[in-house]
């Protein structure tokens, strides 16, 4: 974190990362001692205020084709884990179905970013 980058980055764990994930794990643990510097898709150390999960917000060319890619395999890996008999995860056909839907609705978004 020695040099100034001016890029808005999205965290490596783009698909658990996020606000909402951060104040679902505060209510689910307590106070946590959330890290200010985290490590970027590109494979940067910034600080956690330099990122973002909205595709919007994101600058960073490298940090945007990672986030593409994570979303569409996480959509990917529900829909396989959803179809797979004997695995119990716990959500309906229909939930696994928009869990999928939402995150390649991201992928698409992050992907726009970089035309």
């Amino acid at each position: 974190m020695s040099q100034i980058n001016p890029h808005i980055h999205v965290e490596q764990n783009v698909v658990r990362a996020g606000a909402d994930v951060r104040n679902a794990m505060t209510l689910l643990f307590g106070a946590t001692d959330a890290p200010g510097v985290v490590i970027t898709g590109c494979g940067l150390e910034v600080a956690y205020a330099m990122t973002s999960a909205r595709p919007d917000s994101v600058t960073c060319l490298p940090c945007l084709e990672h986030a593409c890619r994570e979303h569409r395999r996480f959509a990917d890996q529900v829909e396989r884990m959803s179809r797979m008999p004997g695995v119990n995860i716990n959500i309906t056909d229909d939930q696994a179905a928009e869990a999928a839907k939402r995150h390649r609705d991201l992928a698409r978004k992050f992907s726009d970013r970089m035309r």
